[in-house]
């Protein structure tokens, strides 16, 4: 029998590429050689994909001209016939290609983690880890994620959203809407990005503008929430397609007001990912509080369609016993095997689910019919320049 190809994507346009790069290397660790046969796919920082085996040894991303410079140039055509890597020459396709049976997209932040990534492999019809294209943009987006939590009567904290260009034309009129509607301390955050990155705390207007001319660099779209003090953050990850199980809680433990990019990322270790950031777990909550978050946790990642793996972060304030929902995470840091591993579901049973899953997902989207053999076209297939709009509205209700 022969193995299932799996293409590990990573890397992409990203303020988060380092750190895809990690998670991706943990999870080519951690795949069942003896079941699956590795594809590494590596989008560099300016948007092209190379592949080849020196993409295996993490070392060698330490200088990336000269890693890139012995790498194959390839691509996936979003022709759902051909369903593999595609590799090209320096000016014109060759035409051999490398098939993919499951592509585990890895790239956190944009250009992979929101929807455009998934698009195209929904496009080339090929199977893939997580969540599909609508949870991976509400999952990325923070302001249309919370419209849907509110939506669906999920906690969220208040929050203000506005546009850059917004702020720059109307700065004194935001302000006062922020003020008018929430109350210090704040934290600016830019829409779409993770790992904390552009995100700071407000305590009062010098900073709330200061914060705002930060986040403004890394989108368009800007969001002002409340803060929820004396709180500690607890994450959630859940695990499945219709049928969903929480893993146990976790409490990240900081040193600042709240957990940043350095602290996530570069405290345990360069090459550690989440897995060496400072945690507890499990939380050091009660069980009721616990079975409180999972079941949040598994309300979220339905409200946003999401399927595959997701990591749901929360605030809480356990004497007032309140509860908000952060965000969630649709390709989550290190694919949160810590929580799982710590639920009983080693790194690499985990990784075997997600495969499954991908194929149980793609299975079920065969159900759904994609076309219908219309008469439309033979009503109109010599039409006259004089039909004009009255004579084609004729022809469509016919």
């Amino acid at each position: 029998m022969s193995k299932l190809k799996i293409g590990v994507i990573f890397g992409s346009r990203s303020v988060e590429h380092e750190v895809s790069i990690i998670t991706a290397h943990q999870v080519m660790q951690a795949i069942d050689k003896d079941k699956y046969e590795i594809v590494p796919i590596y989008i560099t920082k300016g948007g092209y994909w190379v592949t080849g085996k020196k993409l295996f040894n993490l070392e060698n991303f330490k200088d990336l001209p000269s890693l890139i410079s012995d790498l194959k140039k390839v691509y996936i055509a979003p022709d759902p016939s051909v369903k593999s890597l595609v590799m090209t020459s320096k000016r014109w396709f060759k035409g051999a290609s490398l098939k993919i049976d499951v592509a585990f997209p890895l790239v956190h932040g944009t250009c992979g983690e929101d929807g455009t990534l998934q698009g195209l492999l929904e496009l080339a019809n090929i199977p893939y880890v997580g969540a599909g294209v609508l949870g991976s943009a509400l999952g990325m987006d923070k302001i249309a994620m919370k419209a849907v939590f509110k939506e669906n009567h999920l906690p969220v904290a208040n929050y203000v959203w506005f546009l850059r260009n917004e702020w720059e034309d109307k700065q004194e009129k935001i302000i006062a809407k922020i003020e008018t509607n929430l109350k210090y301390p704040l934290f600016v955050k830019p829409a779409n990005l993770g790992s904390s990155i552009g995100i700071s705390k407000a305590k009062n207007r010098e900073d709330l503008m200061y914060s705002v001319e930060v986040a403004s660099h890394y989108d368009r779209r800007l969001i002002v929430e409340e803060s929820l003090e004396d709180a500690i953050e607890i994450n959630c990850s859940v695990l499945g397609n219709e049928d969903l199980i929480p893993s146990v809680c976790e409490q990240p433990v900081s040193w600042e007001e709240f957990l940043n990019y350095d602290e996530k990322y570069l405290r345990g270790g360069k090459t550690s990912g989440l897995k060496g950031a400072d945690r507890r777990i499990p939380a050091p909550i009660s069980q009721e509080l616990t079975e409180k978050i999972q079941k949040l946790a598994i309300d979220t990642f339905r409200a946003v369609d999401c399927r595959g793996i997701a990591r749901v972060d929360f605030l809480v304030n356990t004497e007032k016993s309140k509860i908000f929902i952060n965000e969630i995470n649709t390709i989550p840091g290190s694919i949160s095997f810590y929580l799982w591993e710590a639920t009983g579901i080693k790194f690499s049973e985990l990784v075997d689910r997600l495969v499954d899953l991908a194929i149980d997902a793609y299975k079920e989207k065969s159900k759904t019919t994609y076309s219908y053999d219309s008469k439309l076209l033979k009503h109109i297939s010599s039409p006259s320049p004089k039909l004009g709009i009255r004579g084609m509205k004729k022809v469509l209700e016919a």
